[in-house]
C-alpha cells in the first residue's frame, strides 16, 4: 500500500509506433559496447545493458528472452558490419588478387580495432552451445574471391573452398596469437598475410 507522499507508479503504456524497434536497436548497441569492453559474453548482464540504455531490465527481456539471445543479436549485427566492410574493400580493389588480399587484411585488422568483440565472436563458450549461421557469410565470400582468382588464371586451380578455409584459419591464428601474446615481437600482419597468400593460395611472390 502506498502513502500519500508516494503515489503508485503508473503502468507503462504501449510504446508509440516505431519506438519499440528503436529501443531494441539501442539495447543491441549497448550490448555491443559492453561486450567490447568485457571481451566475455558470460560477464555481460541484462541489468548492465538496461542501465546503459536507461531502461528497466524487464524492458530488455521484452525484446530478448535471455542473455544468449541478446549476445547473438549483437554479434549478428557486428558481423554484418564486418561483411559489408569486407565487401566494400574487395569491390574497390583493382583485380581479383588485390581484392582477395584486401579482404584477408580487413579480417585481420578488424580484430585489432575490436579485440573484445573478436574474442566473443570466435573464442566464447556461446559459440559451442549456440549456432551462428551468419558467420558463414565471410567464408562464402572468401571462397568466391579465391575462386575468382582461379578463374582469372592468377593462382593455380584447386578446391577454392578448402584454400579459402586454410587462408582464413591462418589469418585467425595470426590474429589470435597477437591478441593473446601482445608483448611478442610479431612481424607486421600485412607481411604475414602476404606470405599466407603466396604459400596457401599460390599468389605470385612480390
Amino acid at each position: 500500500m502506498t502513502s500519500a507522499a508516494e503515489p503508485a507508479a503508473k503502468p507503462r503504456g504501449r510504446n508509440p509506433r516505431g519506438q519499440g524497434e528503436r529501443l531494441r536497436e539501442e539495447i543491441v548497441s549497448a550490448a555491443l559496447t559492453l561486450l567490447e569492453e568485457l571481451g566475455d559474453d558470460e560477464a555481460l548482464s541484462m541489468r548492465a545493458v538496461a542501465r546503459a540504455t536507461g531502461t528497466a531490465a524487464t524492458s530488455v527481456y521484452l525484446h530478448f528472452s535471455d542473455r544468449d539471445a541478446l549476445v547473438l543479436a549483437a554479434l549478428e549485427r557486428c558481423h554484418g558490419d564486418l561483411v559489408r566492410t569486407v565487401d566494400a574493400v574487395g569491390g574497390e580493389a583493382g583485380d581479383p588478387v588485390a581484392g582477395l588480399r584486401a579482404r584477408a587484411l580487413v579480417l585481420g585488422t578488424w580484430a585489432y580495432e575490436h579485440p573484445g568483440l573478436y574474442k566473443v565472436l570466435h573464442e566464447s563458450t556461446l559459440g559451442r552451445r549456440a549456432e551462428m549461421p551468419f558467420k558463414s557469410q565471410v567464408g562464402d565470400r572468401m571462397t568466391a574471391a579465391v575462386r575468382e582468382c582461379m578463374r582469372a588464371g592468377l593462382v593455380p586451380e584447386d578446391d577454392a573452398a578448402q584454400v579459402a578455409l586454410d587462408l582464413r584459419a591462418a589469418v585467425h591464428g595470426a590474429v589470435s596469437m597477437r591478441l593473446n601474446q601482445p608483448d611478442h615481437a610479431w612481424p607486421p600482419l600485412e607481411e604475414q598475410i602476404e606470405r599466407f597468400l603466396v604459400k596457401l593460395v599460390g599468389v605470385p611472390a612480390s
